[in-house]
């Protein structure tokens, strides 16, 4: 798997938004992807050293519409920290 398919995008939220204060950010990730994949991934996608890499299945909800009953998809999440001095530019600029 090349970076681009291991880390899928950011997950923006008031919290994750909190997390960038102390260095941490968050990716949704693929399924397939662990923690080292992810690691290579940051470093070779944004230029930065991960110091740290939670991973986390979020589980699928069950939804409804209507008559009709339904579940999300379960995905991975991952928490980078990142090392002191560094951040990721992408992000700090909004």
């Amino acid at each position: 798997m090349n970076a681009n398919d291991v880390i899928l995008k950011p997950v923006i939220s008031e919290k994750t938004t909190e997390l960038m204060g102390i260095n941490k950010y968050v990716f949704r990730v693929s399924m397939k992807a662990n923690k080292l994949m992810v690691s290579h991934a940051v470093k070779e996608l944004f230029g930065v050293q991960a110091e740290k890499v939670n991973v986390l299945t979020v589980r699928g909800k069950n939804r409804r519409l209507r008559f009709r009953t339904g579940r999300r998809s379960a995905w991975k999440k991952a928490i980078v920290t990142l090392k002191p001095g560094e951040k990721i530019e992408l992000f700090e600029a909004q």
